[in-house]
């Protein structure tokens, strides 16, 4: 049986773990396994710190999505993989890596999941998460802070330079890609049922 792959986007901090964590709850989901795009930034070991501070993140080319592809590749045919592990305090993949074996659900979230189109093609379901820019960047400024050790002006002038305007040119057209946009401003209790029910009737027929 092939496993069934789900890609959930959104902005940063538009809340797309939480919504993934409904989604596994609703479905009854046990056999599942949860990726993060995150995971994939490219190696920069071999780079200065200050040099990857100036690294634009936001960016498609900043991830290896070449990687992911391969993985998912291999997890939909059944094998497990040995999956990188991201270090954003040290922006630089971590010396460790993580195996994970396949599933009969695999999640992958990630900000610019939907922008790739190798990866959508191995894609059963494309949700997108949307919020407020004003929510979403207080929600980002206060995880940068407690959770990245970054400094308010640092979070700051990162947001206004990059995130802002990658997102506007990346992840929210690749928005038009999903089957399935939840607004998260408000209670999606219908739109994490609906999904949820999809996936049930999806996994009941395989």
């Amino acid at each position: 049986m092939t496993p069934l792959l789900i890609l959930v986007a959104g902005g940063s901090a538009s809340g797309k773990s939480t919504v993934v964590s409904e989604i596994v709850h609703k479905a009854g989901l046990e056999d599942v396994l949860i990726i993060r795009h995150d995971d994939y930034y490219k190696d920069q070991s071999d780079v200065a710190f200050e040099k990857r501070l100036d690294v634009n993140y936001d960016h498609p080319d900043a991830l290896d999505s070449d990687l992911l592809q391969d993985h998912l590749s291999q997890l939909l045919m059944g094998k497990s993989i040995e999956k990188p592990l991201y270090d954003f305090v040290s922006y630089t993949r971590k010396k460790d890596t993580e195996v994970v074996s396949s599933k009969k659900v695999i999640i992958v979230e990630g900000i610019l999941i939907l922008s790739d189109p190798h990866i959508r093609k191995l894609s059963n379901l494309n949700v997108y998460v949307e919020l407020d820019d004003d929510t979403r960047f207080i929600r980002r400024m206060m995880r940068d802070l407690n959770e990245r050790g970054r400094s308010i002006e640092s979070i700051v002038s990162h947001y206004q330079n990059t995130v802002k305007p990658m997102f506007y040119k990346f992840v929210k057209p690749s928005k038009r890609h999903a089957h399935v946009i939840i607004p998260n401003d408000d209670k999606h209790d219908i739109a994490v049922d609906l999904i949820a029910s999809k996936i049930k009737t999806v996994l009941g027929n395989l």
